[in-house]
């Protein structure tokens, strides 16, 4: 079920990129990162970096090993933050992480978000992908 609020910068969200995206575009559901806050004049609007469990062929300054452990399917291995993948998604196509049932049947969601430290360093990856690197100094 779609999300219905802006999440906080540095949650960890699934989005779903199966329709209106065409390979080499991402093209199937994942997790990706919330690098942006609520913007008033972009409503249902949030802008994300994906995360992928595939380590990166050559480590390039875009990428980052993000020091988190997801639930389920998702943890299958070490989690890249691939810099160079941004986007700018609506709601509808954004799900929190089901974590499974709590002891009330109540549906229990992953809700953590990255530590300041590791959000510095994947805005350092972002920056980096678009040719910015000299602002990085300025996180």
């Amino acid at each position: 079920m779609p999300i219905d609020f802006h999440p906080k910068i540095g949650s960890i969200l699934l989005c779903d990129f199966n329709s209106g995206f065409k390979e080499p575009e991402m093209v199937k559901r994942r997790p990706v990162l919330v690098i942006s806050p609520a913007i008033s004049t972009r409503p249902k609007l949030c802008t994300v970096v994906s995360i992928s469990t595939e380590t990166p062929h050559k480590v390039l300054p875009f990428h980052h090993l993000l020091q988190v452990t997801l639930p389920d399917h998702w943890h299958l291995g070490p989690n890249w933050i691939k810099g160079d993948m941004i986007y700018a998604v609506g709601f509808h196509r954004l799900d929190l992480i089901r974590k499974g049932k709590d002891e009330f049947g109540k549906r229990v969601y992953y809700m953590d978000t990255v530590s300041d430290d590791q959000l510095k360093e994947i805005r350092k990856c972002v920056l980096s992908s678009m040719g910015l690197s000299a602002l990085t100094k300025h996180l």
